[in-house]
């Protein structure tokens, strides 16, 4: 079983438009970061992944409304704003797992009582837009100088229709055939510790198979 399974997987060199070629191997998309772009939020980043462009802005540790106060933590909040339009049920889907991965690192307990908010605003969505969510809302925390165990970072793979796996897919990609499309989370530890996942979750509107 076990080696029918390897074989009916296999990992396809993707190249498009939106990213340009690929080197022939399972690689990333170009991406660049830029920090410090904004003067209101204590922290900030834009994130790009391909074409897809997300900016963070991370406000806090700031005081915090009494009936969200957590007496031995921050109050970690996490807002979504699409490119166009008010956030709708994707939004608040993603919105749920981007603050699970910041909970897992942020160390909240240093600053009890407090609220430390994550706002990110979708610039261009080009695919893997969770995973650029991820990547930008931790330069943006690193940014405000918000004190955390590790980093962490997102990656998306997808499998198409014929049981191709694919890293980092295109929206194209996204929209063609998809047997199953997961974002997985790691953290990035000081030297000498081991590396930790975090947390998985599925876009919106991507069925696992």
């Amino acid at each position: 079983m076990e080696e029918s399974m390897q074989t009916e997987t296999k990992v396809r060199p993707e190249s498009g438009a939106e990213s340009g070629p690929r080197s022939p191997s399972c690689t990333l998309r170009h991406f660049a970061c830029e920090q410090n772009l904004l003067s209101r939020p204590d922290g900030s980043a834009s994130f790009l992944q391909g074409d897809t462009s997300v900016l963070a802005g991370v406000y806090g540790p700031a005081e915090v409304k009494v009936r969200k106060e957590i007496f031995n933590k921050a109050t970690l909040e996490v807002i979504l704003r699409p490119k166009i339009g008010l956030p709708g049920v994707a939004e608040k889907s993603r919105e749920r797992l981007i603050r699970n991965t910041c909970e897992a690192v942020v160390l909240g307990a240093l600053h009890p009582r407090t609220s430390i908010t994550v706002v990110l605003q979708v610039i261009s969505d080009a695919g893997s837009l969770l995973a650029c969510c991820l990547n930008a809302a931790c330069m943006a925390l690193v940014d405000a100088g918000v004190p955390m165990r590790a980093l962490f970072c997102g990656v998306t793979c997808a499998l198409d229709s014929d049981g191709t796996l694919m890293l980092d897919p295109t929206a194209k990609q996204e929209k063609v055939g998809m047997k199953g499309q997961v974002v997985e989370s790691f953290s990035l530890p000081p030297p000498g510790l081991a590396s930790k996942h975090l947390a998985c979750g599925v876009p919106d509107g991507v069925q696992q198979k």
